[in-house]
Parts: C-alpha cells; structure tokens; sequence
C-alpha cells in the first residue's frame, strides 16, 4: 500500500501514539520522524530526563549516578509522561511510556528486533565491536528488565498490551515509518476521528 493514497487528517489533539522497545530497536528514529510527519511534539523519556538534569543543574552522568539508588528520578519521567499523555497531541517514546500513558484514544508500538540485529546497529552508532555491543546490549536489557519488575512490577518482556508489535529488521528505516504512518492515518480515519472530536 503507498501511504499517500491515504487521505491525511489533522493529528486529532487527544491523540497519543506510543513507541516503545528494547535497545537498538528504532524507536528514537520513529518516534521523531513521526512528530515531523504530523508536526505535533515527541516527548521521550530521555529528553524528560535532560530536562530534569538541566533544571537540577546537573550534567547527565551526575543525575545517573544519582537515579541509580534514587527511584524519585524514574517517578518524576512517568510522572510527566502521563501529563503529557493526558494533554494528548503527542508522541511518546520511552520504555515504559506505553505502561504510563494509558488514556482513551491512546496507539501503542513496540519496535523489536533480533539481538543480533539491534547490537550492529548499536555498534555502528557508538562505535563498539559488534561482540562489545551484543553484550552491554543484552547486559541493558536485561538489567532494565529486573529493574522494572523490581520497582514498579511491570515485566517488559510482557507484551500483550501493546495495540502494535513490529520487527524493525525486515525493512528499511523509512519502510518502517511509513509502515507506521499507514497504521496511524487509518486508525485517525476509522476511530479516532469519532473519539477526539
């Protein structure tokens, strides 16, 4: 199907579309090439957490260090995750987005791929081997996995609640947004539009 045969509508303002995934899946990559394509804000759960640091007076690494044993950080990035949620109008990104913005009129994503596949793109992006970023990869998820479960009882592995679920490996960058564009443009044209007026 091409994308432009879909007769585009306004991003209705109660709208929020979710995108979530494991490291490496391309997530940040969708998620702002979506906020271009219906020109509405992209919020993830790292720039919230660049607005914390900058707002405390902290460099990035200083507020890691401090998240580690201080749960307070991750609750204030939901927090404002599901204010930006309940505003609508927007895309959010992050792990735990989808988990913290439940709300009526609501599209949720998850991005994945093999290990294999997310650890060469990571290793082209940071310029690790690619044995280097299979295993700080698997180590990332695998700490965020007990992480979460451990503080919030959420299992990321857990994947039912997701409206979406998406292997980001047989396409392209671009294919795969525009796949997400095909899903969103008839989700607005079938259901929100009676939703969000």
């Amino acid at each position: 199907m091409v994308v432009g045969c879909i007769p585009r509508r306004e991003f209705p303002k109660g709208l929020v579309i979710t995108i979530s995934g494991p490291p490496g899946s391309g997530k940040s990559h969708c998620a702002s090439r979506l906020a271009e394509t219906y020109g509405v804000p992209c919020h993830s759960a790292g720039s919230i957490f660049r607005s914390i640091a900058s707002e405390r007076g902290l460099s990035l690494e200083e507020l890691s260090k401090i998240s580690a044993s201080d749960p307070s950080i991750d609750r204030e990035i939901d927090r404002r995750t599901e204010e930006y949620a309940k505003a609508g109008g927007c895309i959010l990104e992050g792990r735990l987005v989808s988990w913290f913005s439940r709300v009526e009129g609501r599209l949720s994503f998850y991005l994945t791929a093999p290990l294999e596949v997310r650890a060469k793109r990571i290793a082209e992006r940071e310029g690790l081997s690619l044995e280097e970023a299979r295993l700080k990869t698997a180590e990332r998820q695998e700490g965020e996995r007990q992480r979460y479960l451990s503080v919030y009882g959420i299992d990321i592995s857990d994947l039912s609640g997701y409206d979406f679920v998406i292997n980001t490996s047989i396409w392209g960058k671009e294919e795969i947004v525009a796949l997400l564009v095909s899903i969103i443009d008839l989700y607005i044209r079938y259901h929100a539009g009676a939703q969000h007026k």
